[in-house]
């Protein structure tokens, strides 16, 4: 059981007043004391608040007393904590039923705030999964990111989407289930093309029974929790079977399913490894930089890899940051029965109980010291050693180009933050704008932000009070920039949170650039570099134009590598834009009239579309031939009707 620390009694804020300077050792010691004095002996989580109001470290401790007092001994500091307690102005607390309930809120917490004086482990995106969904009468094969739903069998995670979409495109070979949409599979009055090519048994139109169909939905799931070998034996009975009594185009199917599988095979198999299912942690460090290589086997196969890069601290103990790292991994994810790891953990019992929490299975850490399974380790540790050299050349050719960069634009220190702006619409519909942001380690991709144009095209009323008209791209640039730099002078004014870029740049010209500085003169923000792209003439690549306040425009040798980065950066931003509208675009094209009517769900939508053929021809449906509408009642219909012909 968890509890706030509304449970402990509050810090005199006359002994907390009193402290010496803030900002220094001893007025973080003093704060740290005046806290002590209400803890009690019971497990929890407490974290270290810093002047301006921001986490700047969570901790979990079996004690909160012994382990909060620990950081008022001096003497038993190192530099880290040394500056961590300085910089400590305020402390809250939560206490936790048991310590492994503590280990977790810790983990949730460090994801939650990103304190600096934790070792983080960045990880910014969900693992894809093949998901079996069992909330149809015919199952589908499709795959899944983002949080688990009932209703269906989960296999993975994989490492990328492209591992997912190869297993997939093999697996439909194999077993040909359905990929189609329930909304395709509803109305379908013939097999479609996957049915002709034999990646689907047509189960829309019939062509399957339903023993038929479940019993491949039987043999994928099989597969996928790791009896390969036992789908692979019964294929082979039944070609052969097929093979004898003559049925030559029958076993010609079960061949190429076989193949399928063993293409799926070479791609994931572990030579001489029992392993059905587990999570192989390498850790490898040089200096504060370190690489921590997971490995992904589920039911007997390898579903990939993927690196993880995170900074240690001087002082750092290398086994207790991969189990703060594991903590953090696991955080939003379920754990695998076995995880491997290369380091001697502490408190590895504890870790273990954390991450049994509410799961009917119980989670063991192992380092493995021979056979196999080390091999596996040395493996993982040798790809954990070449990622992070491969990262540290390309940090420090980023380092010289963002050098370079800066010298070309006068700036005075390297850019640690780039914000790169474009906007894409046809026609001016749909449009959006799009901002990604680069840094010394490449592009910050959970730092992107998309921007909806709020304003109405055509309605002669933009964000900042000037027209907006289809296709105006300076109209659009003065809302995008007006909300992005009004925001940041709201939530960090001082510039102290890292939300201010070092520079801006455009894609467009001089138009565009002239936009871009009205709305920061009227926000009252000056000392901001920007710059603009404009595309060539005749929008070749290589011949661009760039615009600087109070420069005259400039051009850049062909080869020159800071061309090649700034191109870098503005087709990414342009990738992001694009993407961002094609969203956008496929979001209204799929949207219908009918959502907009207060009271009609997903069945009654569909109720009407069946009955009349198209929403047109709901908008155009009388009142009694709403009302004779299946699942439609007299309320419901009376909606429908107002709704299309105002009230009346």
């Amino acid at each position: 059981m968890i509890s706030d620390n509304n449970d402990i009694e509050p810090v005199d804020a006359a002994e907390v007043e009193a402290a010496p300077g803030a900002g220094t050792l001893a007025a973080g010691i003093a704060v740290i004391k005046a806290h002590v004095k209400t803890l009690p002996r019971a497990p929890g989580v407490y974290r270290m608040v810093d002047a301006r109001g921001d986490v700047v470290y969570v901790g979990k401790a079996r004690f909160l007393r012994n382990r909060v007092s620990s950081y008022t001994q001096t003497p038993r500091l190192t530099t880290r904590l040394m500056r961590m307690v300085a910089a400590t102005a305020s402390m809250e607390f939560v206490v936790t039923g048991s310590e492994a309930e503590a280990l977790l809120l810790e983990s949730n917490l460090i994801k939650k705030f990103r304190p600096r004086f934790n070792v983080m482990l960045k990880d910014d995106k969900s693992f894809p999964y093949i998901l079996i969904r069992r909330d149809h009468p015919w199952p589908q094969l499709v795959k899944h990111r983002g949080a688990r739903q009932p209703g269906g069998d989960y296999f993975g995670p994989f490492a990328s989407a492209g591992a997912v979409n190869r297993t997939l495109y093999a697996l439909q070979r194999a077993f040909p289930l359905r990929s189609c949409s329930d909304a395709i599979f509803a109305n379908r009055t013939r097999p479609c093309l996957q049915y002709q090519i034999k990646r689907c048994t047509a189960p829309c139109t019939n062509y399957i029974s339903h023993d038929d169909y479940n019993a491949l939905v039987g043999e994928v799931r099989d597969f996928l929790s790791g009896r390969s070998r036992q789908v692979q034996e019964t294929l082979s009975r039944r070609m052969e079977s097929a093979s004898a009594e003559l049925d030559f185009e029958r076993a010609a199917v079960f061949r190429d399913r076989i193949k399928a599988l063993t293409q799926i095979q070479s791609h994931q198999s572990i030579n001489n490894l029992d392993i059905d299912e587990a999570d192989v942690f390498a850790l490898h460090a040089n200096g504060p930089q370190a690489c921590i290589q997971v490995f992904f086997l589920r039911g007997g196969q390898n579903l990939g890899n993927r690196p993880y890069f995170s900074t240690l601290g001087a002082d750092a103990d290398e086994g207790e940051a991969l189990s703060s790292l594991i903590g953090q991994f696991y955080a939003n994810r379920p754990p695998p029965k076995l995880i491997l790891v290369s380091h001697v953990l502490p408190e590895t019992e504890l870790l273990e109980s954390a991450l049994s929490l509410d799961r009917d299975y119980k989670v063991k850490i192992a380092r493995p010291q021979r056979g196999p399974r080390a091999d596996l380790m040395a493996l993982a540790l040798a790809n954990a050693r070449e990622a992070l050299a491969r990262r540290a050349a390309e940090s420090s050719t980023q380092r010289k180009l963002l050098e370079g960069l800066a010298a070309l634009l006068g700036l005075e220190q390297m850019p640690e933050r780039i914000e790169v702006y474009d906007n894409s619409h046809i026609q001016g519909s749909d449009a959006v704008g799009a901002m990604i942001v680069a840094g010394p380690e490449g592009f910050m991709k959970n730092a992107y932000r998309k921007f909806n144009i709020r304003t109405a095209i055509g309605d002669g009323q933009g964000a900042d009070g000037k027209g907006i008209t289809p296709g105006d791209d300076y109209g659009m640039m003065r809302e995008v920039f007006t909300r992005r730099f009004a925001r940041a002078l709201k939530e960090d004014p001082d510039r102290s949170k890292g939300q201010w870029p070092d520079l801006v740049i455009i894609d467009g010209g001089a138009g565009q650039l002239a936009q871009a500085q009205l709305v920061l003169a009227d926000l009252g923000i000056s000392e901001l570099c920007i710059v603009s792209i404009a595309k060539g003439p005749d929008r070749n690549a290589g011949r661009e134009r760039f615009f600087v306040p109070g420069k005259p425009p400039f051009s850049l040798e062909p080869r020159d590598p800071l061309l090649y980065f700034l191109q870098r950066l503005r087709d990414e931003a342009h990738r992001f834009a694009i993407g961002t509208h094609r969203d956008r675009r496929s979001r209204a094209i799929a949207s219908s009239p009918l959502d907009e009517v207060a009271g009609i769900g997903a069945a009654r939508k569909r109720a009407l579309l069946l009955h009349f053929g198209s929403a047109k021809a709901v908008s155009n449906a009388k009142l009694v031939d709403l009302e004779a509408v299946p699942g439609i009642s007299s309320a419901v219909a009376r909606k429908v009707y107002d709704h299309f012909h105002d009230g009346g």
